[in-house]
This record gives structure tokens, C-alpha cells and sequence, in this order.
């Protein structure tokens, strides 16, 4: 039996942190289909029913960061307190977008792109690379620009964008994961 405490996949799984700083360099060809390909083996509700829309233009990217930031000023709180700062890029930089966007007609799409957006996330981390789990930018599907980014994403008619993800490399050292709350988990036996 395989020792759970000199796992490898375990292992990764404990030190993933969300990189908020990338370095100017785009990951290889090699690395991004290593991490496309673990998100279409996530689990699903029976029809991988999901669609990867990945993002290297810098101009799109520009574009996508610009319209999620004006939606966020109009909802108040928190993220229009970030929206309202000049310079506040909710991908951080990163040089590489991946939109996870699901069947609206499939049983469960926000949990099947869930599932393959953690996976992504896990194999970002497993080959070195940074990674962050974003909803901010979901806000550009809400903007009067959101019929252009679906098209220019390739998104399949009837599908919804429900996660995303930025990868690259990080510019710095990942952050101490926080502790672990207490309490969280009980056991019937």
C-alpha cells in the first residue's frame, strides 16, 4: 500500500497557493497542454460537457480585464473597491488565461468545471508553475462586450463560462498555507 504521507500527488495538493505575481515569460506549449489535458480528466456527470477556452493574446486579455472591471464598479463592495484602482489587473499578470465554460443543458456544469479547474490547478503546481483561481474575470460575460469575448473565446453556443484560471510563472516565493481550521470534518463509522 502506497505511504499517504510521501505522496506526490498529496504533496502538491498541500503546497498550491494562489500566485497573484508572474514573471513576463509565457509557459511552454508542452506545459499547457499537460494542464488542459488534466482538466478534460476531471470527473464529470457522465458527458464532458465543457469547453477550455485558452487566452494568450495580450490585447484580449487587456480587453477581458478592462470589461470585468467595469461591471465590478457598478456591483458595490469589495470588487468595486478593486475595479476602481487604475491599476488593478484581476489576472495578475499572469500570461496565460484558461476559461472553463460548461453545457447549460448538462446535470451539473459549474461542478464538472469545478472539478477540471482544481485539476489544472494541481497540474500547474506539479509542474512549478503559478496558478490562480479567478471569478473576477467571469464579470466580462456580464458587460456589454460579452456576445464579442464568447465569439473570440470560441465558446460553443449554450455553454456558460463558470470558472477560469491564470497560469505562469511565479515571481516570487509561494506564501505559508494558512492553518487549517479545526472542527471541520466529522467521522460516522
Amino acid at each position: 500500500m502506497p505511504d499517504p504521507t510521501n505522496n506526490e500527488t498529496l504533496a502538491a495538493i498541500r503546497r498550491r497557493r494562489s500566485v497573484r505575481a508572474y514573471l513576463d515569460a509565457q509557459i511552454t506549449d508542452d506545459e499547457l497542454t499537460a494542464i488542459v489535458e488534466a482538466g478534460m480528466y476531471a470527473p464529470h456527470a457522465g458527458d464532458q460537457a465543457w469547453h477550455f477556452a485558452v487566452v494568450q493574446r495580450v490585447e484580449l486579455l487587456a480587453a477581458l480585464n478592462a470589461a470585468a472591471k467595469e461591471v465590478a464598479r457598478g456591483m458595490g463592495g469589495f470588487l468595486a473597491t478593486l475595479a476602481a484602482e487604475e491599476s488593478y489587473d484581476c489576472l495578475h499578470g499572469a500570461p496565460t488565461l484558461v476559461v472553463v465554460s460548461g453545457d447549460e443543458q448538462s446535470p451539473s456544469p459549474q461542478v464538472d468545471c469545478a472539478a477540471a479547474t482544481e485539476n489544472m490547478l494541481i497540474a500547474a503546481e506539479s509542474l512549478g508553475l503559478g496558478a490562480c483561481w479567478l471569478f473576477f474575470i467571469t464579470l466580462a460575460f456580464r458587460s456589454p462586450r460579452a456576445a464579442e469575448f464568447y465569439r473570440s473565446l470560441q465558446i460553443p453556443e449554450g455553454y456558460q463560462p463558470y470558472a477560469a484560471a491564470v497560469f505562469g510563472y511565479p515571481s516570487g516565493d509561494a506564501a505559508d498555507a494558512s492553518p487549517r481550521k479545526a472542527n471541520i470534518v466529522s467521522y460516522i463509522r
